[in-house]
């Protein structure tokens, strides 16, 4: 038996909830964790329809990647869409959960399926997120130390870019002087003692404070464990805003546009004018973008991918690339593809569907 918890703890694995947006409202909205899955139907947005979907396909758990639920509801009568549709699936027993700026901010996250869709290569995170790192350091006996470390990279500790198990350590002398009602690993009480210990540091996401803390308490001998932690400045390059790579061959303004088109199946692409040089270097960003310019134009890209520019901000390029607006829906759909393979390869016990759905509110008459 599957239940929704153990569907949604391998989601928040890959993208954690500490890292959505604070405006945001990512995680299980509808329905009870301990409820067993029978299948899942994956969505970009979930509406009436789409609850109505899952009741025909068996499916007791939608996927979303937007959450119907952004603000609190102090009413539940069915006077808008969102009530609507969170009334049905709480009377069909239908659970809902949302991976939304949680998924958008990391690696092999959303940009970096428009990225594979794409296929740009060299793909890094466009705008890391500041303040995401922690930094233990830690005081060991000798002989412990590799316990210590094994239990703190179990934990999540020690991971850099595409390293793991990072760590560092130097050598030295610790001094304490137990009291009459310590009971100490080591030494007595009353008496002074030195050990040969060693001084070790890991690096941490800071959102595993307490499973990492748990594990240097639990795997340590002493009694009472001398440590200190340190808020990190440094980016981590895994987590963040947006995605950026580079197209296999540079292309012609006019063949990149028509290759967009193609790629991402499109109607219709906004556009600022074209600059009469090839494209090659690619940002992208899944949905509303437009506060990443900055950082595209930073990276020197040729063209920025998103949606939802608004008519002002277009002239905010300044001719130092070319903004490509596909539309919000069209940016973000194939997330519902990154969905379903993250789920069908962890869970092949039961169906993980694909919603035929049409959400998109917005029409194009070509």
């Amino acid at each position: 038996m599957i239940t929704i918890q153990e569907v949604t703890r391998l989601l928040e694995l890959k993208a954690p909830l500490a890292y959505q947006e604070s405006y945001d409202n990512a995680g299980l909205i509808v329905g009870d964790p301990r409820q067993e899955v029978q299948n899942i139907l994956v969505s970009l947005d979930c509406t009436e329809e789409i609850v109505d979907e899952a009741l025909e396909q068996n499916c007791n758990l939608i996927v979303a990647h937007h959450p119907i639920v952004f603000k609190g509801l102090k009413k539940f009568n069915g006077k808008n869409y969102v009530e609507k549709t969170v009334i049905k699936a709480i009377k069909h027993d239908i659970a809902i959960y949302a991976i939304h700026t949680n998924l958008d901010s990391v690696k092999g996250g959303v940009n970096w399926k428009i990225a594979e869709k794409l296929g740009l290569t060299n793909i890094q995170v466009l705008s890391p997120k500041p303040q995401t790192l922690q930094k233990l350091t830690a005081f060991v006996p000798e002989a412990y130390t590799t316990q210590v470390l094994q239990a703190l990279y179990a934990a999540g500790a020690g991971q850099i870019g595409d390293y793991k198990n990072c760590s560092f350590r130097t050598s030295g002398t610790g001094t304490f002087l137990p009291t009459e009602s310590a009971q100490p690993f080591i030494g007595k009480p009353g008496e002074t003692e030195e050990v040969n210990e060693h001084r070790i540091e890991v690096i941490f996401p800071a959102h595993l404070q307490s499973s990492i803390m748990r594990a240097l308490r639990a795997s340590h001998p002493y009694e009472e464990v001398a440590h200190y932690l340190h808020q990190l400045e440094n980016e981590d390059q895994t987590v963040g805003s947006g995605a950026i790579g580079e197209l296999p061959e540079p292309l012609s303004e006019m063949d990149w546009l028509a290759y967009l088109k193609n790629k991402m199946q499109l109607n219709v692409i906004r556009h600022t004018p074209l600059r009469n040089k090839t494209v090659q270097k690619v940002a992208v960003c899944g949905g509303a973008g437009s506060f990443l310019l900055k950082d595209a134009v930073g990276h020197q890209a040729d063209v920025f991918v998103t949606a939802d520019f608004k008519y002002h901000e277009f002239f905010d390029a300044e001719n130092r690339l070319i903004i490509c607006d596909i539309g919000h829906y069209e940016s973000e759909v194939f997330t519902k593809e990154l969905l379903s393979e993250i789920l069908t390869k962890n869970f092949p016990n039961f169906a993980t569907l694909l919603s035929k759905t049409d959400t998109n509110p917005v029409h194009y008459f070509v």
